[in-house]
């Protein structure tokens, strides 16, 4: 395969993107003649589901435009996020992503060897990562840390702390994975903003060091009120956009109607996605469609031919390699919600269908799992028998003699005796 120039690296890097911030570091990046080294970090919390494709395939495109990435299993962040991960759970979880991720880039016929996992308890309890956290939770206001993490952070009523330390934790990140741009959602989009802010306050600066192997290496200077360089350390980011879950909201791991889990067999997936919500003429905010642009079409092209065919009855059938006439022709109702969602589902199991079978083929895959994510725990109540004895109606008192008839036999017989004294002594 002929390497791509500059030019079309940069087409991959911003395809299906919301927004690029600082983009200029990346194109001095290449120039330099060098892999933009980016990092993608997800917290170890719930099931990954069909939500997470869209971020794995965008790091597929990376990797064939020659990117280095990182994985950051953020297992801190997720105990951190009103305790989403327990501490016993999040060591499986982080292995559950690993797979799970894996499995997605494979599916999609992308190389890995330019891939690379971090666990973020590996760095992020290292004295020197600790300290910049003092450093900066000490120049950082609390309204500005609620700010930065208002979109990410569940935010509660008198929430506890670590609320305000995730965002700390995520800004500092990019510096200690020493990385060219960090990858994230729109909602992460005021955590990035943050990490331009903060980052100098803690007296990171770009320097050129004749001693230094390599120009331009990132070091760490004493804070001081005086400028000590004059260029200070910045990323790119790149930023996604929110797509519609099938529900029309964000496909979530808490919303079982939202969400396809990338292990659900293919009748129960083309089962949701026949439930999905699908309005006729109306692309926006369409979860369907949004599976077909940030998923469907750009995992074709990585496997070779951008494609996507829509087969119809009693005519050709519809082929289509450009999301902009997808959508066009939604909004003509040449596309239909009942041509779209046979091929979405049919998509989807396909690519699933790589992910099962590496599952099920694995006993340490199918372990972990269970550890990850352990079924609930039931706490039915047993209902003990019913102990009708003597006191079924009618019964009368066991201990007295049987009356003749027209006697009060008939009547409930109290259970405390006319003759016991009452324990409290009244009279």
């Amino acid at each position: 395969m002929a390497s791509k120039t500059n030019e079309e690296t940069l087409a991959v890097i911003r395809e299906n993107l919301a927004e690029v911030l600082n983009p200029e570091i990346i194109e001095a990046v290449l120039a330099e003649g060098r892999a933009p080294r980016i990092y993608w970090g997800t917290a170890t919390t719930g099931r990954p589901h069909c939500g997470y494709f869209p971020a794995a395939i965008k790091i597929a495109q990376l990797l064939s435009a020659g990117c280095s990435v990182t994985i950051l299993l953020a297992d801190i962040h997720g105990f951190l996020d009103n305790l989403k991960a327990p501490l016993e759970l999040v060591d499986h979880r982080a292995t559950y992503y690993r797979f799970v991720i894996q499995a997605i880039l494979r599916a999609v016929g992308t190389p890995i060897d330019k891939l690379k996992f971090v666990l973020g308890s590996s760095y992020q309890k290292s004295p020197e990562y600790i300290m910049d956290v003092y450093k900066m939770a000490a120049l950082v206001s609390e309204n500005d840390a609620k700010k930065a993490g208002a979109e990410v952070v569940k935010q509660t009523t008198n929430a506890p702390l670590s609320g305000l330390i995730y965002p700390i934790l995520q800004v500092l990140d990019e510096q200690h994975l020493d990385v060219d741009a960090q990858m994230g959602g729109m909602d992460q989009r005021k955590l990035f903003v943050a990490a331009t802010e903060w980052l100098p306050k803690l007296g990171y600066k770009v320097v050129s060091d004749p001693l230094s192997a390599s120009p331009g290496t990132v070091k760490q200077f004493p804070r001081t009120f005086e400028p000590l360089l004059t260029h200070t350390s910045q990323r790119a980011h790149l930023i996604s956009p929110m797509i519609a879950g099938l529900n029309g909201s964000k496909m979530s791991s808490s919303d079982e109607q939202s969400k396809i889990d990338l292990l659900d067999p293919p009748d129960v997936v083309s089962k949701k996605v026949k439930k999905a919500e699908c309005v006729p003429k109306q692309p926006e905010g369409n979860g369907v469609l949004a599976l077909i642009e940030h998923v469907l079409l750009p995992a074709s092209a990585l496997k070779g031919k951008r494609e996507i065919i829509v087969p119809r009855h009693e005519a050709e059938p519809l082929v289509y390699s450009d999301i902009e006439k997808v959508k066009a022709d939604y909004a003509a109702d040449i596309l239909t919600p009942q041509l779209i969602k046979p091929v979405v589902a049919k998509g989807l199991n396909d690519l699933m269908a790589s992910i099962i079978a590496e599952y099920e083929a694995s006993e340490e895959w199918k372990a972990v799992t269970l550890k990850a994510y352990p079924p609930p725990v039931s706490n039915k109540k047993v209902k003990k028998p019913k102990d009708k004895g003597s006191r079924h109606p009618g019964a009368g008192n066991t201990n007295s003699q049987a009356q003749p008839e027209g006697t009060n036999a008939d009547r409930v017989v109290p259970l405390v005796e006319a003759s016991e004294t009452p324990k409290d002594g009244g009279a």
